[in-house]
């Protein structure tokens, strides 16, 4: 991967280092903020990525790798920094709405400290950072710039009104998913596209009266060809430029909190573990035990969970010493997941993906962002996929034999599944009179399919029900 947009520098992700090269021109900047007591706090409160130098011997190595050298030959006078990895990297249409709000807070968190010590942030967009596990991580070190004293102006403002508040705002009253809004909009969206979803009244009210319908009136009104509001107003009083800064942050942390995703939407499969009549309590503590002493006999050190719903799985494994990444695609679950991770400290990344349509490479030629699956084959050990490959088989229409061989693809060493046999109530609401499509399934037909990557090492039957829980070994 490589990312060229920043004209201070230029970004490579290898398989092992993530190598940054500085310009010349950028480098002063970059001290200053390395030198800063924002930092020092950001970085100790691990919200900021680490940041170091490698010494001329290290940096002569890198170039041993043909993708470095080709990436920075053309650079020009440069200065080569390198960065923590990001254990598994992430992306903003990935992410669910309590994700993109703790990024938004950190964003102002940082724009608000930095002000302090006449620095600031020149621009302002979720890109900038990553999660590891429920923690944003600050992570482009060349979005900080050295403050004119003088200057009232936040010029990331809009941006980050476009890219943070505003899918936000459309999700949160308008229920449109972020992946929708942020997979085909890398810059966010516009006040006037959001007006136009708008009722009369609700033009008139907070927070669409600041966010959406004055920046859409004040736009009618100005002509594109006048580029005088795009130039510096500069104060005399550098006192009163800060407290204009100061105001203008206050004003945009209030209608953040406004945004706040409410902690209690309900969705499809939100209560599915309370309302699922296709376990008594017995059969669910089976199925936990199962799955606890898989993890604490096989000891996975990176686990992807497919399907995670409010992570209840994922919290196992993470408990037994795993780093998780727990994927479903309804955000509410999502934001379960992470907020349960949160309270109890558990290294889970919460992700919205649906495997069955995963997220595509993005970006300049597809390079800038890869795809969910180019950055997770062969990344976990282990991968659970628990109740879920019914729906896969009845709803997407996904064989079962690729489902398996995906899951061979995602995994190094093990795959804990569910099988659920077309008999399953569950199962039957999904069909909707479409059993002839399903009559080969059978257990022995899941077992057969499963031994052309995988060794079965154990297996469980949940008494009284058409499910069967397996651990299988790759081959």
């Amino acid at each position: 991967m490589r990312s060229f947009r920043d004209p201070a520098g230029c970004l490579l992700l290898t398989n092992a280092r993530v190598l940054r090269a500085v310009k010349a021109e950028a480098m002063e900047e970059l001290k200053s903020f390395l030198a800063s007591s924002t930092f020092r706090q950001f970085h100790q409160q691990g919200a900021i990525v680490n940041t170091e130098f490698p010494n001329e011997d290290a940096a002569l190595a890198l170039f041993s790798y043909r993708e470095s050298g080709k990436t920075f030959s053309d650079f020009g006078d440069f200065t080569l920094a390198e960065h923590e990895k990001i254990p598994f990297q992430n992306f903003p249409y990935e992410w669910s709405p309590g994700m993109l709000y703790e990024a938004a807070h950190l964003t102002l968190d940082l724009a608000e400290s930095l002000l302090a010590e006449g620095m600031g942030l020149k621009d302002a967009t979720p890109y900038n950072i990553l999660f590891r596990a429920t923690q944003p991580v600050f992570v482009d070190v060349l979005s900080f710039e050295n403050r004119q004293a003088n200057d009232p102006i936040w010029m990331a403002l809009a941006q980050f009104e476009r890219t943070f508040l505003l899918p936000l705002l459309t999700n949160k009253y308008f229920g449109i998913a972020l992946e929708q809004l942020l997979t085909t909009r890398r810059e966010g969206l516009e006040p006037e596209e959001v007006y136009k979803l708008c009722r009369t009244l609700q033009k008139l009210r907070p927070p669409f009266l600041t966010c959406v319908s004055i920046p859409t009136w004040l736009g009618r009104r100005h002509h594109q060809d006048d580029v005088t509001i795009y130039q510096k107003q500069m104060l005399n009083n550098p006192e009163k430029a800060r407290f204009i800064l100061e105001t203008s942050f206050k004003r945009l942390r209030k209608v953040l909190v406004k945004l706040k995703p409410a902690s209690n939407q309900k969705s499809t499969w939100s209560d599915y573990l309370d309302a699922n009549n296709n376990y008594t309590q017995e059969h669910f503590q089976t199925k936990e035990q199962f799955v606890r002493e898989v993890v604490e006999t096989s000891h996975p050190r990176k686990v992807l969970d497919v399907g995670c719903n409010t992570g209840h799985f994922s919290a196992i494994a993470a408990r037994a010493g795993a780093s998780v990444v727990a994927i479903d695609y309804d955000p509410v679950v999502v934001d379960q997941t992470l907020v349960r991770a949160k309270a109890e400290h558990l290294d889970i990344l919460p992700l919205v993906v649906n495997l069955t349509r995963p997220t595509p490479a993005m970006g300049w030629r597809n390079h800038e962002c890869p795809s969910f699956l180019e950055r997770a084959k062969g990344k976990f050990d282990t991968v659970l996929m628990l109740a879920v490959i019914h729906h896969m088989l009845v709803t997407e229409r996904i064989p079962l034999a690729e489902i398996l061989q995906l899951a061979a693809e995602l995994c190094t060493e093990q795959l804990i599944v569910e099988f659920i046999a077309p008999a399953d109530s569950m199962f039957r609401r999904l069909m909707r009179g479409r059993e002839h499509l399903f009559s080969y399934l059978t257990r022995e037909f899941f077992e057969e399919t499963c031994k052309r990557h995988f060794a079965i090492s154990g297996s469980q039957h949940l008494d009284g029900t058409h499910r069967w829980l397996y651990w299988l070994r790759k081959k």
